[in-house]
C-alpha cells in the first residue's frame, strides 16, 4: 500500500498543472487510490464514471463527495444500483476531515483498514452488506466523536471490542449478521439508543447493565445463556426487545412486560420459566408484537397482556383459564392474533355461537379443554390437528407439573 500511495504522489506532482486546484493534495491523494482498489459492478452507469480526476471542481462534480473548504467531509462510496467490488484502501485515512464514511450494499471484500482509525473527526461510519473479513479494529475505539457504527451483514469474526461500547458519543450500534464470537462487556458504557447484535455467534450472559437511553435492543440468533437480569425492567425507553432463539433461562423480570414503551417483545425459543407476572400496561397499541412461545413459561396467564395486537403464548406448561380479557380483547378487535396452542389450558369464555371479527386468528388447540371450545380456529400448520391433548398427559401435568409443551 505504501508504494501504491508513493506512485499516486508522484503522479500527482507530474500532472499537477491540469488537477484540480480546490481540493486538498492528501484528500486529492485518496481519492486516486481509491479509484484504483474499487471496481464498479455496474458496466451501464458506473459510479466512478464522474470521477474525472481533471475536472475543475471534484466537489461538486464527483458522485458521493461533500466538501467543506477543499477537504472532503463526506464520502459515499457506490450507490443501491451502482455497486462495487475491491478492497477499501488504507489510504482513506487521509481525509481527515471526514465526518461520514458511507460504503452501500456490494461485493467489497477484505478487512476494515486500521488506518480509518485516524479519522478522529467521524461520526458516522457505516459499511454494511459488503464481504468484509476478519475482526473488527480494536482501533476503531479510538473513534471519541463516533455516533453511528453499523458494519452489519459482512462476514467479520472474532470477538467485540470490549472499549467499543465505552466510545462517549456512540448512539447507534449495528453489527448484525456476521461471525462475531465470545462474550459481551458486563457493562455498556456508551449512550446507545440502537443495539444490533443479531446473527452471530455470541456466548456468555447479557450485560448486566444498559444504558438507560437505550430504544431497540436485538440480540436474536446467537448463543447466549443465562438468565434476563434485573436491570432489563429499568430501561424505560425500551420500544423494542428482540433475544429469541438463544438459551436464555429463569423467569422474565416481574416488570419487564409492564414496561409503558415497549411494545415489541420477542422471547421466543429459549429456555425461560415461570410466570407472566402482572402490572398495569398501556391500552392497545397497534401493531404491538408479544411472542414468548416455545419456552417452559407455567402458571396461570396474567392479564398483563391484554391488548397486545399479536401475541404468541403457545408451546409453554401454562394452566387454568384464559383470562376474560383475552377473550374482550379479540372479540372487540384491539387483539387480532392469540395464539395459545400445546399448552395445558383448562377453558376459555368463549360464548357458544359467539363469531369472531374476521381478521382475528384465534388459536386454542392442543389444551386440557373439555369439551373444546365450539368456535371456528385459525391456527397455523404447526399446530397439527389434534384439538385436545390426551388426558393422560393433562392428568400427570396438573399433578406433577413436569411435562413439556
Amino acid at each position: 500500500m505504501a508504494t501504491i500511495l508513493l506512485v499516486l504522489q508522484l503522479l500527482i506532482l507530474l500532472i499537477r498543472p491540469s488537477l484540480p486546484q480546490n481540493l486538498h493534495p492528501s484528500d486529492l491523494t485518496a481519492l486516486l487510490s481509491i479509484k484504483a482498489t474499487l471496481t464498479d459492478l455496474s458496466p451501464t452507469n458506473p459510479f466512478f464514471s464522474t470521477w474525472n480526476l481533471t475536472a475543475p471542481d471534484p466537489c461538486s462534480s464527483f458522485a458521493g463527495l461533500t466538501c467543506t473548504l477543499r477537504r472532503v467531509t463526506a464520502l459515499s462510496l457506490g450507490e443501491p444500483s451502482f455497486p462495487l467490488a475491491g478492497t477499501l484502501p488504507a489510504s482513506l485515512s487521509l481525509l481527515t476531515d471526514l465526518t461520514q464514511l458511507l460504503l452501500s450494499p456490494g461485493l467489497v471484500t477484505g478487512p476494515i483498514p486500521l488506518q480509518l482509525a485516524h479519522l478522529t473527526n467521524l461520526r458516522v461510519l457505516s459499511l454494511t452488506s459488503n464481504r468484509l473479513t476478519g475482526p473488527i479494529p480494536t482501533a476503531l475505539s479510538t473513534l471519541r466523536r463516533l455516533h453511528t457504527l453499523d458494519l452489519s451483514r459482512n462476514q467479520l469474526s472474532g470477538s467485540l471490542p470490549p472499549t467499543l461500547t465505552d466510545l462517549p458519543q456512540l448512539k447507534i450500534l449495528i453489527l448484525a449478521s456476521n461471525s462475531l464470537s465470545g462474550t459481551l462487556p458486563q457493562t455498556v458504557n456508551s449512550p446507545l439508543l440502537h443495539l444490533d447484535l443479531k446473527d452471530n455467534k455470541l456466548t456468555g450472559p447479557l450485560p448486566s447493565s444498559l444504558p438507560s437511553s437505550l430504544r431497540y435492543l436485538s440480540l436474536s440468533q446467537n448463543l447466549m445463556w443465562g438468565p434476563l437480569p434485573n436491570g432489563l425492567q429499568t430501561l424505560s425507553e425500551l420500544a423494542f426487545l428482540d433475544l429469541s432463539m438463544n438459551r436464555f433461562a429463569g423467569p422474565i423480570p416481574a416488570q419487564l412486560l409492564s414496561l409503558p414503551a415497549l411494545f415489541n417483545i420477542f422471547l421466543q425459543r429459549n429456555n425461560l420459566s415461570g410466570g407472566l407476572g402482572s402490572g398495569p400496561r398501556p391500552g392497545p397499541v397497534p401493531g404491538s408484537i408479544v411472542d414468548l412461545s416455545h419456552n417452559c413459561l407455567s402458571g396461570e396467564l396474567s392479564s398483563v397482556l391484554e391488548g397486545v395486537e399479536s401475541l404468541f403464548l403457545n408451546n409453554n406448561r401454562f394452566t387454568g383459564e384464559v383470562p376474560e380479557a383475552y377473550v374482550k380483547s379479540v372479540c372487540r378487535g384491539s387483539t387480532r392474533l392469540l395464539y395459545l396452542q400445546h399448552n395445558y389450558l383448562t377453558g376459555i369464555p368463549l360464548r357458544e355461537g359467539v363469531v369472531l371479527p374476521d381478521a382475528a386468528s384465534l388459536c386454542v388447540s392442543y389444551n386440557c379443554m373439555v369439551p373444546p371450545p365450539a368456535v371456528v380456529m385459525t391456527c397455523p400448520a404447526s399446530a397439527g390437528g389434534v384439538v385436545t391433548r390426551p388426558a393422560a398427559q393433562c392428568s400427570v401435568f396438573s399433578h406433577n407439573g413436569n411435562t413439556g409443551g
